[in-house]
């Protein structure tokens, strides 16, 4: 059996908000993800669409006119971000700290060996690791 057959053009994490503004703010003017794109008024949804140039993975944010909540479900749930330049992170880290998004400590020790984790507006986790991935 070939479990290497599986083909896809693109990989698209999408998430409801009730905090659409201060979710887009945190992931465009804060991490600096470059959006790609936004809809409105589809059968309800507002929606926009970041990612990171010329990748074909995306992060989508949607909220609903009748709400969208989206509570985070442990402090280990983490979107993972591998930056090699250690300046690019610190960049990024001062900017959310202005913004008021600080460091916190992370259920699992391992991301702090290399890296920081900060939460967004929702309470989900992101990590900037000093690595460049696997």
């Amino acid at each position: 059996m070939n479990f290497n057959d599986f083909k896809a053009s693109q990989i698209r994490i999408a998430r409801p908000t009730d905090q659409f503004e201060r979710v887009i703010e945190f992931y465009e003017t804060g991490l600096g993800l470059e959006r790609l794109t936004e809809f409105h008024g589809h059968r309800g949804y507002d929606g926009v669409i970041f990612g990171l140039p010329g990748l074909p993975y995306h992060l989508e944010f949607t909220t609903h006119q009748d709400g969208s909540p989206c509570p985070a479900p442990t402090k280990d749930n983490l979107l993972v971000f591998y930056v090699e330049d250690q300046e690019e992170i610190k960049k990024v880290s001062e900017r959310l700290a202005q913004m008021g998004y600080d460091e916190v400590e992370p259920e699992n020790k391992y991301w702090q060996e290399k890296g920081m984790t900060i939460e967004d507006p929702d309470g989900w986790r992101i990590v900037l690791m000093n690595t460049s991935g696997i």
